[in-house]
């Protein structure tokens, strides 16, 4: 029996090769409830200069918001398009992402890169 680098089952389930988690298999199961949370970067489409930086569980549900003026902060610069946006396992790394762009060596470097 040859050894697959991924294989596409393990004891009859489906998995994934996570290179995120150490290389570790995820079966159909845990990837079914597995969360994601999301650092994202919104532009406003009628002001291509002003950007918003946020993080949410439901990335969907957030622009969705952003767009429909729940949101304070975006209401008067809406629509907006996700210019970017970075899944993290945990919602404190996605926090500690966001905070990170929105310093002044962040936003240096979302410009460079996003």
């Amino acid at each position: 029996m040859a050894c697959h680098p991924y294989p596409s089952e393990v004891k009859g389930k489906d998995v994934l090769r996570s290179s995120m988690s150490g290389g570790g298999q995820i079966t159909t199961e845990k990837r079914k409830k597995r969360i994601m949370f999301y650092t994202y970067i919104l532009r406003s489409i009628n002001h291509p200069d002003q950007r918003y930086i946020g993080s949410t569980a439901d990335l969907r549900k957030r622009i969705a918001a952003h767009n429909a003026g729940r949101v304070p902060h975006t209401a008067k610069s809406r629509p907006w398009k996700i210019e970017t946006y970075i899944a993290f396992e945990t919602e404190e790394r996605a926090r500690a992402f966001e905070i990170y762009l929105k310093s002044g060596s962040g936003h240096a470097f979302a410009k460079r890169h996003f």
